[in-house]
């Protein structure tokens, strides 16, 4: 868990690691070279993990800030990682312009989706990436749980209004999208990559703070124990901040 900052981005990359490697492991062969894309790659650390795991991966990220960071991590690799991994400035809309059609085993496209007004256009791009039998993984923030947020803090005046919206405030700010299960299942199964599975993530942890470190080791076992087994039962996972959803091209 070295380098995933604090513990709202250590809950996050380590359950939806969890949860990507339970998938490719039901769809792949034990010791494939996977070809994955990472779409919006941020600060690299699930196409670093990947990379580490013997996959190649093809990192795009138009944000050159997030890019740098990735970049300067890769740096400091060993030779033999460094090899697998491509990163590219791009946009998610775009991936047609960079890339021919079933060009990837698997594509990620995690927290990326709140951004784009429109994302059936890119989905059914991404979904284009895929060879058949192909993973998408998309994480997504979830619009049917958007009053726990302020609720749990006691702002009623919010919790009320998030009812009636699939829109919020992120913590940068930025006034952003969120996502309904039920339409990005429509969504997928339109783009010939069906919903497979899909896991809650960030049920209990999601009102802590940006920069809250990391408990001892023992207690963050335990926390993401709890996460992990939240995220993948209901009620809990249907209230989840953020959902991982996982379609398979036909």
């Amino acid at each position: 868990m070295k380098g995933l900052g604090g513990l709202r981005n250590t809950v996050r990359q380590e359950l939806v690691a969890r949860q990507l490697d339970e998938q490719l492991a039901a769809r792949f062969p034990v010791g494939q070279r996977l070809r994955i894309l990472d779409v919006g790659t941020g600060q690299g650390t699930q196409a670093l993990r990947l990379a580490r795991a013997g996959h190649t991966v093809t990192g795009l990220e138009s944000d050159p800030e997030m890019l740098k960071v990735a970049r300067d991590a890769l740096a400091t690799e060993p030779e033999g990682i460094r090899e697998r991994v491509r990163l590219l400035d791009g946009d998610g809309r775009e991936t047609g312009a960079h890339f021919l059609p079933g060009s990837f085993d698997v594509v990620l496209c995690h927290g990326v989706l709140m951004y784009v007004e429109e994302p059936d256009a890119m989905l059914a791009g991404l979904a284009r990436m895929l060879a058949p039998g192909g993973l998408l993984s998309l994480l997504v923030r979830n619009a049917d749980a958007l009053a726990m947020r302020p609720g749990l803090v006691g702002d009623w005046p919010s919790t009320l209004a998030a009812f009636e919206t699939d829109t919020y405030t992120n913590r940068l700010g930025l006034s952003v999208r969120a996502d309904r299960l039920g339409a990005v299942t429509d969504t997928l199964a339109g783009i010939a990559a069906p919903l497979h599975a899909w896991y809650g993530v960030r049920v209990f942890t999601d009102n802590v703070g940006n920069d809250e470190e990391l408990p001892s080791a023992q207690e963050l076992d335990l926390l993401l124990a709890a996460e992990d087994r939240a995220g993948r039962t209901e009620p809990y996972k249907s209230v989840a901040a953020l959902l991982h959803l996982c379609g398979v091209r036909g």
